[in-house]
């Protein structure tokens, strides 16, 4: 049996461009798809934090080190520069490679430079039941 996890995720990266005359897809600084582990052309899942809209799209390479997140073509119309995005990827993977595979996560600050990256989601779920 196969199932789907999440491959890489870039956490809440902030939109510089929505460019609704363009072919489409998503312009993503060149470093931070290298360091996600995320190929051009491959689909994304793009969820905007400020509207919750949640959409599919694939990416491509901007500049390295540019900061640039361009939200392009009819997917302009879901978000707007400044708004902070979730950029995930998803694999599909045979249950005995997911036992021990891990994701890649990269955050980043409000100039979309990476500040760090985990292969795990921070606090974990053990954390919030604490403060609960």
């Amino acid at each position: 049996m196969q199932v789907t996890l999440l491959k890489s995720k870039i956490h809440r990266v902030t939109t510089t461009h929505a460019e609704l005359d363009y072919e489409g897809s998503c312009a993503i600084d060149g470093h931070l798809l290298d360091v996600a582990g995320i190929r051009e052309y491959e689909q994304i899942q793009i969820y905007n934090v400020n509207n919750g809209e949640r959409f599919t799209t694939y990416a491509i390479r901007a500049e390295e080190n540019s900061g640039i997140i361009s939200v392009n073509g009819a997917a302009a119309h879901k978000a707007n520069p400044k708004d902070l995005l979730i950029i995930a990827t998803y694999a599909n993977m045979f249950e005995k490679e997911a036992d021990s595979f891990k994701p890649v996560m990269v955050y980043v600050d409000e100039d979309n430079h990476i500040t760090n990256t985990r292969n795990t989601v921070h606090p974990t779920m053990a954390d919030i039941s604490k403060a609960s």
